[in-house]
């Protein structure tokens, strides 16, 4: 069975490219535009991995992630590991991931057979 990762960033060509490389490697790629589609898909389906830009409209991935962590506990259901992506240096944001444990944080653009890495250590 397919592992299972939600991609959610307002770039159209990020979740573009990163659909396309994602599926190439074997993975079910769901893709949100922003935090509030990504939790609407959340209730219908179980993830292997998240990943979330940080810099968004509404809600930042960060605050994506806490609901979602939330929304997970609330429900009953297991945990995602996320991977974070932004194309802006803030260490504010920065640290705010790294307290919430996150599986890996990188900088847009990255390299995608590092992104791939990535992805496989944190789920196979």
């Amino acid at each position: 069975m397919k592992k299972k990762i939600l991609v959610i960033d307002d770039e159209e060509l990020i979740t573009k490219s990163l659909l396309r490389l994602l599926s190439k490697e074997g993975y079910e790629v769901s893709i949100a535009r922003n935090g509030s589609e990504a939790m609407e898909i959340i209730k219908d389906t179980t993830f292997d991995l998240i990943v979330s830009d940080v810099r968004m409209p509404e809600l930042d991935g960060i605050e994506t992630i806490m609901q979602i962590r939330a929304y997970l506990k609330k429900s009953n259901k297991k945990p995602a590991p996320e991977v974070l992506i932004t194309g802006y240096a803030d260490a504010g944001k920065y640290e705010k991931a790294m307290d919430l444990k996150v599986a890996d944080y990188l900088y847009k653009p990255f390299d995608t057979a590092e992104f791939v890495r990535i992805i496989k250590k944190t789920i196979g």
